[in-house]
């Protein structure tokens, strides 16, 4: 019996109109911003060229910069991946009235201004005595991005079936054994996504770092807003042409990697299939 498929309606043109003009709002600074850096003006013309970008790589505070951003986002992800995992396994396995205290607590950072936060951290900082540098702006940077984490591993923990490891138990696993060869697997993607989901946050983040950072102790954002004082040029068109690129680079990698992660899968599940009917 033959079976009508009915295609999926159409979306109405003003809702396409809406979309393109939204995403030409969005993304044309961008395109501006690398034009920029990609062209140098005389008075008589305009050319391309590369020699901001090399200007801002031969630039030694620039790189101290981006070395400093790199090592604290880096440190800063790898801790929050850590503590932010175990919290969440942590209140995936707990009950009670403080379970659901903690997880409203967990979110505080994502619902207050940044501002208050910054104020928050310096005060903290201030009153423990805390000589602002580098590894201030590396608890400023965990504190935030642990909610990040706790979230994205604890959604994937509501999704997964617990027979998996009554099965590893049933086998003779002991909890170890089952944390190590079955959860940690499972949740592998989702820690992987909070891991880089903390890295662009710490990578990109101004106002907090601003705020708890030391003296010659910059990170990136920091030297492009101190550098924009002087105003707007090509050499600093350049420098955030990189980081856009350096941020989009990490979200492919993501992406790609777990697309073809899929596709892999899909495609050997397609290749058994053809196999049965084949054998049938």
């Amino acid at each position: 019996m033959a079976s009508e498929e009915r295609g999926r309606p159409a979306a109405p043109r003003t809702a396409t109109v809406v979309l393109w003009v939204t995403l030409l709002l969005l993304h044309t600074p961008i395109v501006v911003m690398i034009l920029g850096a990609l062209i140098e003006k005389t008075p008589e013309s305009w050319s391309w060229t590369l020699r901001w970008f090399t200007e801002v790589i031969s630039d030694q505070a620039l790189m101290d910069a981006l070395i400093n951003s790199l090592k604290v986002g880096f440190a800063a992800s790898l801790l929050s991946t850590l503590i932010g995992t175990a919290a969440a396994v942590g209140l995936y396995r707990s009950a009670g009235m403080w379970k659901w205290a903690v997880e409203g607590l967990s979110v505080v950072s994502l619902i207050f201004p940044e501002i208050v936060f910054a104020l928050s951290l310096l005060s903290l900082f201030f009153v423990l005595k805390f000589e602002l540098g580098l590894m201030t702006v590396v608890i400023a940077h965990v504190s935030f991005s642990i909610s990040y984490v706790m979230m994205t591993v604890g959604a994937r923990l509501s999704t997964m079936d617990r027979a998996y490891e009554d099965a590893a138990r049933d086998l003779g696993a002991s909890d170890w054994q089952t944390y190590r060869t079955v959860v940690l697997p499972l949740l592998m993607p989702s820690i992987l996504g909070g891991f880089i989901l903390s890295f662009l946050l710490s990578f990109d983040d101004f106002l907090i770092t601003y705020f708890v950072n030391g003296v010659g102790k910059d990170t990136l954002p920091v030297k492009l807003y101190t550098a924009m004082k002087l105003g707007v040029s090509p050499k600093l068109n350049a420098l955030s042409s990189l980081m856009f690129v350096m941020t989009l680079l990490a979200l492919i990698f993501f992406f790609r990697s777990s697309a073809f992660r899929v596709f892999f899968e899909s495609g050997r599940r397609t290749h058994g299939e053809n196999t049965k009917k084949e054998n049938s």
